[in-house]
Order: structure tokens, then C-alpha cells, then sequence
């Protein structure tokens, strides 16, 4: 049986919940694997959301994984009110030290790819994990109502206010 791990980023929002692009379209990670649109399709739903792929280590679900043009999107809740862990791993998102998301998946049906890697075009979706790092380069935050905006919205007046001066 065959694993494999793609990292992506992610946001925290308020209450626990969590949403990001945990696969990007149109571009292969950094060991050349390419997950095409329709791979996805059929995922299993609620999905364990664990930290770093460690099955010992859950924090939360995902209840909705969605593909659309861009990749495919995850929402979820890491179960802060009930999980120490939980709590922990929130912070950490909030705080910017974990940015990332990682599918766990078994590969159905797949072809090699010139130059390295592989596409990817069916799949068993087994888990999205949290994780510090990203593996894919086109990854990035999807929303946050959290710290983390309220850091993107301070640099970004810090920014037009030293253009003001200038």
C-alpha cells in the first residue's frame, strides 16, 4: 500500500475553525507529483484532521473537502473546547508557526511524469494533516479571522504609511 504526503498552507478562524486549499491544481509539488481536478472527487467525510500525520495525534475534522478550479478546499474544527492538543496546535496556527496542511492519501490510479514525479489521477483521500511546512510552492492561506489577519492588516497600513511619508 502505497502513501504519500503533500503539504499546503492554511488559516485559522475563530472558534476553532480552519480552512485552507489543502491541494493546489496546475502545478507539481517539490518532488514532481501533479494531483489532477477530479482526483478527489468521493472523499469520505468527516476526515481526521491530525498534527503531522501522527494517527496518535488528532485535533479536530474536516467536514467539507471541495474541489473547485483552484484545488481542493478543506473546512474544519479542531475540537479546542474538548482536546488539549487541540488548543495547542490552534494557538500555533494563529500564532503563524503552523502554516501548512498535508494530505495522507493511497494512489488509485497514476502515471509518471517527464522528468519526475507523477499524475495523480485517482485517489483515497484518507486524512489532511496540520504541519509546520509546506511541500507544495504554490500553497498559500485561503482566509483567517484570527491573528493572523490582524498581522497582514497592520504591515499592510504599516506599508501605505511609510508611502505617505515618503
Amino acid at each position: 500500500m502505497e502513501k504519500l504526503f503533500i503539504e499546503t498552507k492554511l488559516a485559522a478562524l475563530e472558534g476553532g475553525l480552519i480552512e485552507g486549499t489543502a491541494w493546489p491544481f496546475g502545478s507539481p509539488d517539490r518532488v514532481g507529483d501533479v494531483i489532477e481536478k477530479g482526483a478527489f472527487v468521493g472523499a469520505s467525510l468527516p476526515l481526521p484532521m491530525l498534527f503531522g500525520h501522527d494517527p496518535n495525534d488528532p485535533v479536530g475534522t474536516w467536514t467539507a473537502a471541495d474541489e473547485d478550479e483552484e484545488g481542493l478546499k478543506v473546512k474544519g474544527s479542531l475540537l479546542i473546547d474538548d482536546v488539549a492538543r487541540a488548543r495547542e496546535v490552534h494557538a500555533l496556527v494563529k500564532a503563524g508557526a503552523v502554516k501548512g496542511l498535508s494530505v495522507g492519501f493511497q494512489t488509485r490510479k497514476a502515471s509518471p511524469r517527464k522528468g519526475g514525479g507523477r499524475t495523480i489521477t485517482k485517489l483515497d483521500l484518507w486524512e489532511v494533516s496540520l504541519v509546520t511546512f509546506g511541500m507544495h510552492p504554490g500553497a498559500r492561506v485561503t482566509s483567517a479571522k484570527s491573528a493572523i489577519r490582524a498581522l497582514t492588516l497592520a504591515e499592510a497600513l504599516n506599508r501605505a504609511t511609510a508611502q505617505l511619508k515618503g
